[in-house]
C-alpha cells in the first residue's frame, strides 16, 4: 500500500478528512518551500502537494500562473524541485508529496529518468494536467514501477462511463475539479458539488479529494462533509506571497482551515 493509501486510509478510520495544500515550488522565493512545507505540516496539513512552474499553466488561473512565472524567474525547474523534496525528506518530513507539474518538463527529462528521480526524492503520487489518461499508459506504468501512484482529474462535466474509465487507471486519489475553469478562489462552490461526489463514489473506491476553488474555511468545511480531501491552492499561495513572513502565514492559514 502506498504512502497516500496509507495517509487516507488512517484519516478514514479516524473519521477525518485529508487536508492537502498546495504550493508553487519557488515562490516567493527559490527556497520558500523548504520553510514552508515543514510549517504546512506542522499546522495540520495531511498531504502537500508540490506545484512545478511552468511557462504555460493552461489548469491555473491568475493567482498561480503569477506565482509560477515568479518562481522560473527564481530559476526553479523540475530538477531543482526533486531536489528540495529529497532535502525535505532528508530534513525529516514525511507527510505525502504529490507532484503537479505539466508533460513537457517531464519528457525533456526522459520519463524513466523522472520517475527514478521522482521516487528517489520521495515523491509519492504525480498530477500531469495536460496529459489525458487515454495518453498516460507510458508514464503510469513506469511510475507503478518505481511506487508512485497517478492521480487524474475529474471534471463535473464527466458522464459515468468517463468516471469509470478514469478512475481504473488511477491510483493513490481521484482530483475531483469543483468547476469548469481554472484555479482559484472563487466567492461560492457550485450548488451541485454533492451529486458530482456521489456520482463519482459510485463507481469507485479510490479516495476523493476535492479542488479548484477553495478558498474559505467554510468551503472547505462543506467539502469535507462529502469528500476524502480537500485541496486548497491559489487562496494558500496568495497569502503566502503577499505576506512579510510567508511561514507565519501559511501557518495562520491552515489554522484557519482546522478550527472549522
Amino acid at each position: 500500500m502506498s504512502r497516500i493509501a496509507e495517509t487516507f486510509e488512517h484519516l478514514r478510520s479516524g473519521g477525518r478528512t485529508a487536508l492537502m495544500p498546495y504550493l508553487t515550488i519557488g515562490y516567493p522565493e527559490r527556497e520558500s518551500a523548504l520553510a514552508l512545507i515543514p510549517a504546512l505540516v506542522t499546522a495540520g496539513a495531511d498531504l502537500v502537494e508540490l506545484g512545478v512552474p511552468f511557462s504555460d499553466p493552461l489548469a491555473d488561473g491568475a493567482t498561480i500562473q503569477a506565482a509560477s512565472q515568479r518562481a522560473l524567474e527564481n530559476g526553479m525547474t523540475l530538477a531543482l524541485c526533486l531536489e528540495q523534496a529529497a532535502a525535505l525528506r532528508a530534513r525529516g518530513t514525511v507527510a505525502p508529496f504529490v507532484l503537479m507539474g505539466y508533460y513537457n518538463p517531464i519528457l525533456q527529462m526522459g520519463i524513466e529518468r523522472f520517475a527514478c528521480r521522482a521516487a528517489a526524492s520521495g515523491i509519492d503520487g504525480v498530477i500531469v494536467p495536460d496529459l489525458p489518461p487515454e495518453e498516460s499508459n507510458s508514464l503510469r506504468t513506469i511510475l507503478r514501477a518505481s511506487g508512485i501512484d497517478m492521480v487524474f482529474l475529474l471534471a463535473p462535466t464527466s458522464g459515468d462511463e468517463r468516471i469509470r474509465y478514469v478512475a481504473e487507471r488511477a491510483s493513490g486519489f481521484l482530483y475531483l475539479v469543483s468547476l469548469v475553469g481554472v484555479t482559484g478562489a472563487r466567492d461560492r462552490l457550485p450548488p451541485d458539488l454533492e451529486a458530482f461526489v456521489a456520482r463519482v463514489r459510485a463507481v469507485t473506491d479510490l479516495p476523493l479529494a476535492v479542488g479548484f476553488g477553495i478558498s474559505t474555511p467554510a468551503q472547505a468545511a462543506r467539502v469535507a462533509g462529502i469528500a476524502d480531501g480537500v485541496i486548497v491552492g491559489s487562496a494558500l499561495v496568495k497569502a503566502v506571497g503577499t505576506s512579510k513572513d510567508p511561514v507565519k502565514a501559511a501557518r495562520a492559514f491552515i489554522g484557519s482551515l482546522l478550527r472549522t
